[in-house]
């Protein structure tokens, strides 16, 4: 008797069991579970066994020496990928087999996740935190689509991803197979490269090219993998090329032209102003530098907060509706904007009426809302760097020391104040985030959320050298803790902290236990107002009754033990530091619940 196993999902048909013979099904006999053809069963070798979960034997695959996905995985790990994740299934089971290979050998990291948006938002920052692509593994079909929202944000933050799916096989792609999606349609719009990976392909070159494309394009590459292509055998000779030779280096000089124009419009003025975006975040040294030599302020958008200390005595905070008035003083009074990686999105909070120079590495960032003064195009820390030696010597007449800290007092005087204000309804944001200032580490990386958490966060929490990961232009709920994940994997001896409300959380909370799983060391901050405040205050401000924004939560800490972690539910001030520091010396992940006023943030 013979045992018959479909390409598509692996499902067996053992003749024995069945009671009948191969040849006696008919030709339009299906898969049971799949649909597949009959044409789509291979037969096994009878006499090779593994043993599955329950120690129980069933046929193996015959045996090969190297297949497609092994030098695909290979070349991928040459060119610097170092952690995936994402979910095993029955259309990526030889692309993972070639993954948990490499994982065995100590060459890569596999983080198997709960839900594949998961997946896609840890892979999105990682790259934020790191500037280099991870890699996101799902099936087809739904597991592929649910990586879509993740990628999302990757692609408007610009962070270079490499989404891995598998696809149902070439074969029976067309009349609507099981789980059968366009998958290369339905990732045009996300990715900057897409490609299918197909039996006559260039193995090695096609992974070189995505990890090209991802990484210059700062974006979204994808690769799909059929099923019947990925255990193809290939040639042991082939080989798994690196990045060598095929990146150039990215330390762009602007045009002398622009730097002469940029160079007199800020000799020119008496006030100028830094402002450092997202995109300036691996340049900040020599931006730092700089500006103590010549005493201009520095201030940040939103997504770039954190670049640069708040007690800085040139920092001016984030600006914008999560940010200080120290910012907003200091935008109202500057006569020259220097605006580096950030944007003029109505979000930014930057003035459109104040002159302004614009750097930018993206060359249709440059006045893409309005004209600007002068568009630089070149790498933020080579132009700052050539602007310097332009003005040698230079230094506005107006030192902004003394203004500054006068601004700070003032701002940390009504933070206190802030602080102080109780309605018996929870604790109130400004507390929180004043106590987590003074005790989460210097060096963290911190993650958060969206809504009114993530706004009293930018407003209240002061930096010194942490690191901030947030969801930027795609804004989505969820971001969170997922991204802590990310964070952990890309700098596992940093202390990593998750800010979230209970609605974002409420989203991927089963990530939970894949931190537990693999002993991530999260630190979580949950905000729980039970309702989507956020949503709530617009409503108010439309003139609209609220509407439909309560939530229903379980008891997060809790959860948090069921899931074995650590969990701590704090309700008053009084409870609120112990609480904090019992998580944050807890090791292994923890979750501390903080009831919060919904009216006070």
């Amino acid at each position: 008797m013979a045992i018959y196993i479909c390409t598509v999902c692996d499902t067996l048909y053992d003749e024995e069991k069945e009671g009948v013979k191969w040849e006696d099904l008919p030709d339009d006999w299906l898969c049971p579970v799949c649909d597949s053809p009959k044409f789509m069963f291979n037969l096994l070798e009878e006499n090779k066994t593994i043993a599955d979960s329950s120690g129980k034997g069933i046929p193996e695959k015959p045996g090969r020496t190297l297949t497609v996905s092994d030098i695909m995985v290979e070349t991928m790990i040459n060119w610097g990928v170092k952690v995936v994740f994402g979910m095993v299934g029955h259309s990526n089971l030889g692309l993972a087999e070639a993954i948990r290979k490499k994982c065995e050998s100590g060459k890569l990291k596999f983080i198997g996740i709960r839900h594949e948006g998961a997946a896609s938002f840890a892979a999105s920052a990682y790259a934020k935190l790191t500037d280099t692509p991870a890699a996101c593994l799902a099936i087809a079909g739904p597991g592929a689509t649910n990586l879509l929202t993740g990628l999302w944000d990757a692609k408007m933050d610009r962070a270079p991803v490499l989404a891995l799916t598998g696809q149902i096989d070439v074969q029976v792609l067309g009349p609507g197979a099981f789980q059968e999606i366009d998958l290369a349609g339905a990732f045009s719009p996300v990715s900057c490269w897409s490609q299918t990976v197909l039996e006559s392909s260039n193995f090695p070159e096609l992974m070189s090219l995505a990890l090209k494309n991802a990484i210059v394009q700062r974006g979204v590459s994808h690769l799909i993998f059929p099923d019947s292509v990925q255990e193809l055998p290939v040639s042991s000779t082939l080989s798994t090329p690196d990045s060598s030779g095929r990146l150039a280096c990215r330390d762009i000089a602007p045009a002398p032209e622009s730097l002469i124009q940029a160079a007199e419009l800020l000799r020119q003025a008496k006030r100028p102003l830094i402002i450092a975006g997202h995109g300036a975040r691996f340049s900040m040294e020599s931006i730092i530098s700089w500006a103590e030599e010549a005493n201009i302020p520095v201030i940040t958008t939103f997504k770039a907060k954190g670049l640069i200390a708040d007690d800085h005595p040139l920092a001016g905070g984030v600006l914008g509706l999560s940010g200080t008035p120290v910012s907003a003083w200091c935008m109202g009074r500057a006569d020259l904007l220097l605006v580096l990686g950030a944007s003029f999105a109505r979000h930014t909070g930057i003035s459109k009426s104040t002159p302004a120079i614009q750097v930018d590495y993206d060359p249709m960032t440059l006045g893409k809302f309005h004209p600007v003064s002068v568009p630089v195009w070149g790498e933020i820390g080579t132009t700052v760097k050539m602007l310097k030696q332009e003005l040698a010597g230079y230094k506005p007449e107006f030192n902004p020391r003394r203004e500054l800290a006068d601004q700070w007092q003032a701002w940390r005087q009504e933070k206190r104040k802030r602080a102080g204000e109780n309605q018996g309804k929870g604790i109130n944001s400004a507390f929180l985030f004043d106590v987590l200032s003074r005790h989460v580490s210097a060096d963290a990386v911190i993650a958060v959320d969206v809504g009114n958490n993530t706004y009293s966060f930018g407003r209240y929490f002061e930096c010194k050298s942490q690191s901030v990961l947030m969801s930027g232009y795609l804004g989505s709920i969820g971001y969170g803790y997922p991204a802590a994940m990310g964070a952990w994997a890309a700098a596992p001896e940093r202390q990593i902290i998750a800010v979230t409300g209970d609605g974002g959380f409420g989203q991927y909370l089963a990530e939970l236990t894949t931190a537990v799983k693999y002993g991530m060391p999260i630190k979580h901050i949950l905000l729980n107002n039970m309702e989507l405040g956020k949503i709530s205050k617009e409503q108010l401000q439309e003139g609209k009754p609220v509407w439909s924004t309560s939530l229903h939560n379980p008891d997060f800490a809790r959860f948090a033990d069921n899931c074995g972690a650590l969990g701590i539910r704090v309700d008053n001030l009084s409870d609120l530091e112990k609480g904090l520091e019992k998580i944050l010396s807890h090791d292994g992940p923890a979750l501390l619940e903080v009831i919060t006023d919904p009216a006070l943030i």
